[in-house]
C-alpha cells in the first residue's frame, strides 16, 4: 500500500493527466474519467463507496430528470411552429438575432440547453438560407445565447447543479436561485448586446455558395459511380456537362486502381468510373437525383428506402457522442442509424478516402443517405443530431390530454419559487404527469439518458473528494494564494475565474468544475472569504467557454454548419470572455464588500 504522505502528490498527477488526455481526445471522456477514478482506487486514495456515492446525489439525479423532461416537451410540442410565430416580425438579420438570442437564452435558464441548440440549429440555419444570409453569421451567437442564459438560474445548466453536487457532499450551504438571477440576467443582457453589435461584425460570412468554395465554406467530397447503361459512357467531361456546374465540381476521377486529378475537359467517361466531386448539400443532391446514370455507392443507397426514392439529409456529432474516435465500420453505423454516410466535412476540409474506414469527430458534419426507419427515430436521437429539416417532417402523435401539462409545469415552477416545494421532487412530480398524460413511455425515457454524460458527473464527484480528502486541494491553494495575495481579495477572486476559464475552454466544463471546487473551498476555509463568492466565481467562469468550439458541447453542434475555424471562435469569443469576465468579478467584488 502506498504511505497516505504521497496520496495528495498522486491526485496531483492523476488531475494533470486526465486534463491532458481530454484535451488531446486519446480516448473518450468518460473512459478518461473512469480510468483516472480506478487508479485512486487501486492506489488506495478511493473507496468504492465514495465512487458510487455520487450515484445518491441529488443535484445529478436533477439533471438527468431535466433533461428527460426537456426531451418530453420536444417530443410533443410543436416547436419550430412556435419559433415561426415568435421570428415572423423579424425584418433585418439583427432583429432576428436579438428576438432568438432572448428568446434562447429565456429558454435555457430552465430547459437543458443542449437540445434547445439541437432543435433550432435547422431552423435559424434555414432562416438564413432563405435571406441570403450566412448560416456562420446566426449559429455562433445561438450557441453563446444558451450558455449565458443557463447561468439566470439554478437548473440553467448542468454546471451549477454539479457544484450544488459538491456542495451537498462536502455539508456545505446549497447556492439558490437567487444566487444566480442578478448576475445571470446581467452577463446575458452584456453579452447579447455585444453579439448584436461588435460581435456580428467579428463574425465570419462563410457562404454555400460556387464563389465561397475557395474560402473556408463547408465542402462535402462526395463519391458517385457510373453505372450501365448511363448516357455519360463515352462522353467527354465537358461534353457530359460536368465542367462547369453551379456550386459543385468534379474532383479527381478513380478507374482501375488509378486515379485521374486533375480531370482534364477533355477526359472520356467509362462504366464504372468513380467520380469524386466537391461541393454544396444542395447541388450534391440535384446532381444524384438527375436521371444520367450517375448514382452513389449501392452500399450507400440500397435497402434503405424502398422503391429508390433517395433523401438526404445533414447532422453533425455533438460532444460525447459514442460515434466520437470510431470508424463507419467499427460503429456499425449503418445498422445502428438506418442511414449511410454519403461524405463528411471536418473543419473546413474536404475529407477524402473510403467512408468505412474513416474515424469520426465530435463537430464532424455528416452528409447521409436516410431511410423511413431514420426518420421516424430522429428526435431520439442524442448521439447525431439532424441540422437540415426533411421536406415532410414526421407528424408529432395527437394527445388532446398534452394542454393539461403546460399549467401543472407552471404551477409547479410556482410552488418552487414559494418555496413550498424543493427542486427534485417538484420534477419527480411533473415527470409523473407526463407519464399520466400519455406524453412519454418507459421506452422513450431509457432512450434519453446518456449513460457516458451521467459516468462523467458521478466520477467528477469522486474526484473533487479525492482532491479534499488527501490534501491535494490545500496545496494548490496555498500555492495559488502565495501568488495572488499580493493583489489581496480581488486578485484572489480573479485569479480564480482566469484559471477556471481556461480549464473550461480545453476540458469540459464538469472537469473544469470538479478540479476548481476544492481549490475554492480550500481559499473559504484559510482566508475566511464569504464562500458562496467563490463558488459563484467557479461557476460561472464553467460557463465561459467562448474561445474555443471544444469548449461547449453545443459550440460543437455549431462548429460544422457554421463552417466555423478554431480561430474564428477566438476572435468572436476573446471579446466576450474579456466582457463577461470583467461584468462577474466587479459584481462579485461588489456584492460580497471585497473593497
Amino acid at each position: 500500500m502506498i504511505p497516505q504522505l504521497w496520496h495528495k502528490w498522486i491526485v496531483l498527477v492523476t488531475i494533470v493527466l486526465l486534463v491532458i488526455f481530454l484535451y488531446k481526445e486519446y480516448i473518450r471522456p468518460a473512459l478518461t474519467f473512469f480510468l483516472a477514478v480506478i487508479l485512486l482506487m487501486i492506489v488506495g486514495v478511493l473507496t468504492p463507496g465514495e465512487i458510487l456515492a455520487g450515484l445518491s446525489n441529488e443535484p445529478i439525479a436533477t439533471i438527468i430528470l431535466l433533461i428527460i423532461l426537456t426531451a418530453v416537451l420536444r417530443r410533443n410540442y410543436s416547436i419550430e411552429l412556435m419559433f415561426d410565430s415568435l421570428f415572423r416580425r423579424a425584418r433585418s438579420v439583427r432583429s432576428f438575432l436579438l428576438q432568438m438570442m432572448v428568446t434562447v437564452a429565456s429558454l435555457s435558464s430552465i430547459l437543458n440547453n443542449t437540445p434547445i441548440v439541437a432543435v433550432m440549429t435547422p431552423y435559424v440555419y434555414q432562416w438564413g438560407k432563405r435571406r441570403s444570409i450566412a448560416p456562420s453569421k446566426l449559429l455562433m451567437p445561438l450557441s453563446f445565447a444558451t450558455m449565458l442564459g443557463g447561468m439566470i438560474t439554478l437548473i440553467g445548466t448542468s454546471t451549477n447543479l454539479v457544484l450544488n453536487g459538491f456542495l451537498s457532499q462536502s455539508q456545505e450551504t446549497l447556492l439558490e436561485f437567487k444566487d444566480f438571477l442578478p448576475l445571470g440576467v446581467l452577463v446575458t443582457v452584456v453579452g447579447i448586446l455585444y453579439l448584436i453589435t461588435l460581435g456580428y461584425k467579428l463574425l465570419p460570412e462563410n457562404r454555400d455558395a460556387l464563389d465561397a468554395l475557395k474560402a473556408n465554406t463547408r465542402e462535402y467530397v462526395v463519391e458517385t459511380q457510373i453505372i450501365n447503361g448511363s448516357t455519360l459512357v463515352g462522353k467527354t467531361v465537358s461534353g457530359a456537362g460536368l465542367r462547369n456546374l453551379r456550386g459543385i465540381y468534379l474532383v479527381e476521377i478513380a478507374r482501375g486502381g488509378r486515379t485521374i486529378s486533375p480531370v482534364s475537359p477533355e477526359e472520356l467517361l467509362y462504366h464504372q468510373d468513380v467520380l469524386y466531386f466537391a461541393g454544396n448539400t444542395e447541388t450534391v443532391v440535384d446532381l444524384i437525383n438527375e436521371d444520367n446514370g450517375l448514382v452513389l455507392p449501392p452500399q450507400a443507397t440500397s435497402d434503405l428506402i424502398p422503391g429508390g426514392a433517395l433523401e438526404i439529409v445533414e447532422a453533425v456529432i455533438p460532444a460525447n457522442s459514442s460515434l466520437a474516435g470510431r470508424t463507419v465500420k467499427e460503429a456499425d453505423f449503418r445498422q445502428r442509424y438506418k442511414a449511410a454516410i454519403v461524405a463528411i466535412h471536418r473543419n473546413g476540409e474536404k475529407v477524402r478516402g473510403k467512408i468505412g474506414n474513416m474515424r469520426l469527430q465530435a463537430g464532424d458534419l455528416l452528409l447521409l443517405s436516410v431511410g423511413r426507419e431514420f426518420r421516424r427515430n430522429m428526435n431520439q436521437m442524442r448521439e447525431l443530431y439532424v441540422i437540415s429539416r426533411f421536406s415532410n417532417p414526421r407528424q408529432r402523435r395527437k394527445n388532446r390530454y398534452r394542454r393539461l401539462f403546460p399549467p401543472a409545469a407552471i404551477a409547479l415552477i410556482g410552488c418552487i419559487g414559494m418555496g413550498w416545494i424543493k427542486l427534485f421532487p417538484a420534477l419527480l412530480i411533473l415527470l409523473s404527469i407526463a407519464f399520466l398524460l400519455k406524453m412519454a413511455k418507459i421506452d422513450d425515457v431509457k432512450k434519453e439518458i446518456d449513460f457516458s454524460m451521467v459516468a462523467i458527473l458521478v466520477l467528477s464527484l469522486a474526484l473533487g473528494n479525492a482532491l479534499l480528502k488527501t490534501g491535494g486541494a490545500d496545496l494548490v491553494a496555498r500555492s495559488f494564494i502565495a501568488v495572488a495575495n499580493p493583489l489581496g481579495t480581488i486578485g484572489i477572486v480573479t485569479g480564480l475565474f482566469i484559471l477556471t476559464t481556461i480549464l473550461t475552454s480545453f476540458v469540459t466544463n464538469v472537469a473544469a468544475v470538479s478540479i476548481a471546487f476544492p481549490i475554492a473551498y480550500s481559499l473559504s476555509r484559510d482566508l475566511g472569504l464569504p464562500p458562496t463568492a467563490l463558488y459563484l466565481t467557479i461557476a460561472f467562469a464553467a460557463s465561459c467557454a467562448f474561445l474555443t468550439p471544444i469548449g461547449y458541447q453545443t459550440n460543437l453542434m455549431v462548429y460544422g454548419p457554421g463552417g466555423y475555424t478554431f480561430r474564428d471562435f477566438f476572435r468572436v469569443g476573446l471579446p466576450l470572455v474579456l466582457i463577461y469576465a470583467l461584468t462577474c468579478i466587479l459584481y462579485i467584488i461588489i456584492r460580497y464588500q471585497f473593497i
